[in-house]
Order: C-alpha cells, then structure tokens, then sequence
C-alpha cells in the first residue's frame, strides 16, 4: 500500500438513498484522518496526505494499541459538554505543533472510525477491493479489544434508523448520514458514497488569502476534490476574517500565486471552509464558516 492514500469521497444528494443494499452511517463533523499503525509507531495523515501526527499526538498514542499493520480511515474529533466541537477540532489541526499539545491537554481528542483500509493479517491485507460489509466486520474485529479514544461509528442497513439518526443527532453536533453500497469496494479518490448533511453547503480546502493573514480579506479555495481550479471567495465578514485569520497564523506561506489574474498568498494548511452550494459555478464562492 502506497502512502499518502487518496481517501473515498462523498456526494452531496437531497435524500438518503433507498432500497436493498443501502448501510447508513452518522456523519461526524471533524478532520478527516488516516491513521497508519506501523511496527514501531503511529503515523496519521489529513486527507490532503500532509502528516499530522503532530497535531493529534493523543491519537497516535492511542493507536499504537491496535495491531501493526493496520490502516484506518476516520475522523479526529473533540467532544466538549456533549456534542461535538468542529471548532475545537479545526483549531486544533490548524494550530502550531505548540498549541496543539496544549489544546491536547484541555480537549482530548476522539477517533471516529468507519473503514479499515489495511488489515494486520498478510493473508488479508489491502481491504480496499473488498465490499464494504467485509470491510465493516473486519473492523469491528480489529477494535474489539481497543477503546475509547478509538471507536467504530454506528453503522445501519435499516433506513427508518438513519433517519432517525438525521433528525435527531443535529444537537450532538451530527451533521448528516452518508449512506454506502455494502457490495461497494472502498471509492479511492472517487466520490463513491453519497452524503445527506443539515447544511446546503459545500466544502472547500483554504489555499491561499489576499490581505493580511491575521486578518484576511477574501481565501483562495479548492472546492470538492483538491487538485481542483483554485478560486478567490467574496470577501470576507469582520467576524469569519478574525476566526480564519487565528486558525491561518502558523500557517507556513510558500509564496504567490495567481488565479483568475489575481495574486494571492498560497499557504499549507489543512483548514476547510464551508461555502454556499452552487456559488462558486458562475459567481464568487461565499464563506459561511470553518469547517
């Protein structure tokens, strides 16, 4: 297996699909994680590939409890007063290897995990190719006998269940349920899975600003897959300009770029942004929040 792992992607659709075939499972809003238990520790990659382990040390620590040679794909996430923080989470990932251990101290985080890409067992190894509900009771095996901070999301073929799960997890900070082909392999780099969230958003992966990075006027964006055309947003709201400007301060800055015939500061982060779906097709993408 080859690393970085290009990670399964979703669609956005109206509905939950229907019908036989169909497994459901909550769509935890967090930072989308590959953590990697190798023989002599735990690596954990964003979905961008970039190596994060820094910045979720508890995790790493956490993992070295599973079996070498297992790889898992999943979400970092952060639980305070009984729902899920993104914010807490994407201050995290956006923050110096510094901060991050000291926001580790006050806000451990949790590893919400749906997938098993490697199993431990040379006989079984790279799962990718296998249908989804194989891949599912492998990794209810592997963490059999591994806790909490690392959990298997609920999983459900009963759609009345996922549903329910939409409309009453939104106070837990659950924003959706993505809904996946149990005979389906693991959609590497494809948007393979489709996704049913509160929000009529898209999200977009932060690239680059113009204006002062404490203070950003408008972002550089990559919507849906990266790799994507890079596009300037509308400007800014004070409020949204402060928050992301925080979140971008350690930031490293790798020099300019144009889009569009406009310069911009390209940058390397992880941050995602949520935009209003469908701005970005004949108009300027707007912001609404971090992601």
């Amino acid at each position: 297996m080859e690393f970085p792992i290009k990670v399964a992607l979703a669609q956005a659709v109206p509905t939950l699909p229907d019908g036989p075939g169909w497994w459901y499972e909550p769509k935890f809003d967090g930072h989308r994680t590959i953590l990697r238990r190798t023989d002599d520790t735990v690596i954990l990659y964003a979905r961008s590939g970039r190596v994060v382990t820094p910045y979720w040390m508890d995790l790493a620590v956490a993992g070295m409890e599973l079996r070498p040679g297992t790889v898992l794909d999943g979400e970092a996430v952060i639980w305070s007063e009984g729902r899920l923080d993104f914010g807490a989470a994407q201050s995290r990932a956006a923050s110096s290897m510094t901060r991050a251990r000291a926001l580790a101290i006050r806000h451990p985080a949790s590893y919400a995990c749906w997938d098993v890409l490697q199993h431990p067992d040379p006989e079984i190894g790279d799962c990718r190719s296998l249908p989804y509900v194989e891949r599912r009771a492998y990794l209810l095996e592997l963490l059999a006998d591994v806790g909490p901070p690392i959990q298997a999301v609920p999983a459900t073929d009963d759609r009345s269940v996922a549903l329910h799960w939409y409309e009453t997890l939104s106070a837990q900070g659950v924003e959706g349920v993505l809904a996946k082909r149990g005979s389906a392999s693991y959609p590497s780099g494809r948007r393979g899975w489709m996704k049913v969230r509160h929000a009529d958003t898209e999200d977009a992966l932060v690239v680059g600003f113009t204006g002062p990075r404490l203070r950003p006027q408008r972002l550089a964006l990559a919507v849906g897959d990266e790799g994507g055309p890079v596009r300037l947003s509308a400007r800014l709201t004070s409020v949204l300009a402060g928050n992301i400007g925080a979140a971008l301060s350690d930031a490293a800055v790798v020099g300019d770029r144009r889009t569009h015939g406009e310069t911009y500061s390209r940058i390397e982060t992880d941050l995602v942004v949520e935009v209003l779906a469908g701005s970005g097709r004949h108009g300027t993408l707007t912001v609404v929040r971090m992601r």
